[in-house]
């Protein structure tokens, strides 16, 4: 398995136009009822991907291909949060047409490598949940500010609601954007001094700057 995945890898990486399948370079197919398909990448119908390679070059290459996978998916799906239990019986990590799963320990791995990334932050000791950032904080509160600056509202204020549901982000990608994602973008916005997280008389709220 090991040397037949990592022929594989190396052939496909060493092609030209196959280098952006280990970006995260996923199609994304709007299905005519509206609902969204997901493209998955063609190292998920190969068995060998779900079982984690002794070899450390092929395992590198590997772990990045579930990265993009995981995060490709939970952003096309807007799914933030979840329990390790729930992804694995997801399509995710279980590729039901091969009766292929990751085990539990191997996504662990995957989970940890996106940690370090800066894309996932355990929600708890025990690491059996966890919050999945298909965009690092920093990037979303620069898109944020992005459109404040671009709106020419600056010291304004919003609801944490307003800047996720209300109709002038509408057209923003991180309209919809879950709160506990938001409250670090904002954080991270807090940092460089640029917003500040403020309580208004309907919950929390935030000024930029």
């Amino acid at each position: 398995g090991a040397r037949n995945l990592s022929a594989v890898l190396s052939a496909r990486t060493c092609r030209r136009g196959d280098r952006k399948s280990f970006a995260g370079g996923f199609r994304v197919s709007w299905a005519a009822t509206m609902a969204m398909s997901f493209e998955w990448p063609w190292q998920y119908r190969f068995p060998p991907f779900f079982t984690l390679q002794p070899n450390v070059d092929t395992r590198q290459k590997q772990l990045a291909a579930w990265c993009s996978l995981v995060l490709s998916f939970c952003r096309l799906h807007k799914q933030s949060s979840m329990t390790v239990m729930e992804a694995q019986e997801s399509p995710l990590f279980n590729n039901v047409k091969l009766q292929r799963k990751l085990p539990v320990e191997s996504i662990q791995v995957v989970l940890e490598e996106l940690r370090k990334k800066g894309n996932l932050e355990w929600l708890d000791k025990n690491k059996s949940s966890f919050l999945i950032m298909w965009r690092r904080p920093e990037e979303w509160g620069k898109l944020i500010y992005q459109w404040v600056s671009r709106s020419g509202q600056n010291n304004s204020v919003f609801t944490l609601y307003e800047l996720t549901n209300g109709e002038d982000t509408e057209d923003e990608e991180f309209h919809g954007l879950d709160e506990a994602t938001l409250l670090r973008a904002l954080q991270a916005l807090q940092q460089e001094h640029k917003a500040e997280i403020i309580t208004v008389s309907d919950g929390r709220g935030v000024k930029f700057f």
